[in-house]
């Protein structure tokens, strides 16, 4: 027989009262007693009947007591029941979706606007923004230029249709002339321009092929050139802002604990595998505790949202924070700020 989920085991009374000690431990961040609980409820029941109460919720695993307090602070699993079916979220205020859109970065690629994005999520929230960067592999090439620097290296500068600009230094098998760079460039950006780099590099392929077949060495050159300067590059996967916000919150004060968390945020690659996870989400999901399996964030809350353009999804953003976070303002934040980043996306060309 399947066990029942914990929620389903409250009657309405036993969910008021866990929903308010939830709110008023988000709140100042002490246990919470029983005197407490029978004011802040609004219940006409004695504190007896709410200490019974909170023995039940205690042995369903939905709140615990701290040996130093009489008091009563939530679980991981209480969390949970919380936000799943206690938690009232309200869409963000007009006003504020205005500031939030004129918060991003204008102008720029997609580089300036996922750095913009990070850091606007931990100064709202005060805790730690993070956002995935888009492969460039998804992305369309608009534009390639050669300049030569010395010997054999070349500095290749690429513009993609999101207004992503990069600039790389390649080293050619020889020497080439400016004429030779500047044909070559001419050549690539006819015959690449609105294709993806996995498209390209797919195409580079059969295009070196028939170039040998027709023995046409400079030909083949430029193709063999369009390879190296055309190489998907990794880059930086995860933008991470506001680590040192974690340091003033009273959950995270032990210094092992600190160490742990900043270890995982300076090697990354943990966190892109939990955020890829949601990558497919439907909205907004949420890791609390040791829901995310990273022992680092056992202690943290983790809000997610996907973002994307044309339809595709291109990455997940969200909030880093102590599980005693105030969920019913990050959520819709990090929803908000997803559907932002969308628009901003779509509205510079990336879903080109």
């Amino acid at each position: 027989m399947p066990a029942i989920p914990p929620d389903d085991l409250l009657d309405a009374r036993a969910r008021r009262l866990l929903r308010t000690l939830i709110a008023q431990y988000i709140r100042d961040g002490q246990p919470v007693g029983s005197r407490t609980l029978a004011r802040q409820s609004g219940l006409d029941v004695s504190a007896a009947t709410i200490r019974n109460v909170m023995a039940d919720l205690e042995e369903i695993g939905l709140v615990a007591a701290p040996h130093t307090s009489a008091g009563r602070v939530p679980t991981t699993q209480g969390y949970r029941v919380f936000v799943d079916s206690l938690l009232e979220v309200k869409p963000l205020a007009d006003s504020e979706l205005a500031r939030l859109r004129g918060e991003l970065s204008a102008g720029g690629g997609t580089q300036d606007l996922v750095n913009s994005v990070s850091g606007l999520l931990s100064a709202a929230t005060q805790f730690v923004g993070l956002v995935t960067v888009p492969r460039r592999g998804a992305f369309a090439f608009r534009h390639i230029d050669f300049v030569p620097l010395d010997g054999r290296r070349v500095l290749v500068i690429l513009v993609f249709t999101d207004n992503d600009v990069q600039n790389r230094v390649i080293e050619l098998p020889r020497p080439h002339s400016a004429a030779e760079l500047e044909q070559a460039a001419n050549f690539l950006n006819q015959q690449y321009a609105g294709l993806s780099l996995e498209q390209i590099r797919a195409r580079l392929v059969a295009d070196l092929e028939e170039a040998r077949r027709a023995m046409n060495a400079t030909m083949e050159a430029t193709i063999a050139m369009a390879g190296t300067a055309l190489a998907i590059e990794s880059g930086d996967d995860v933008v991470v802002s506001g680590q040192t916000n974690l340091m003033g919150q009273p959950e995270l004060a032990s210094i092992e604990r600190l160490r742990e968390l900043f270890e995982a945020f300076s090697r990354k690659r943990e966190l892109l595998q939990l955020m890829e996870r949601c990558i497919h989400a439907r909205g907004v999901r949420l890791f609390i505790g040791e829901e995310s399996g990273l022992s680092p964030l056992d202690h943290c809350s983790v809000v997610t949202a996907p973002y994307g353009a044309g339809g595709r999804v291109l990455g997940v953003l969200g909030v880093i924070g102590p599980t005693r976070m105030a969920y019913e303002r990050v959520i819709p934040m990090v929803e908000a700020t997803a559907r932002l980043l969308s628009s901003a996306l779509n509205r510079d060309g990336a879903s080109q």
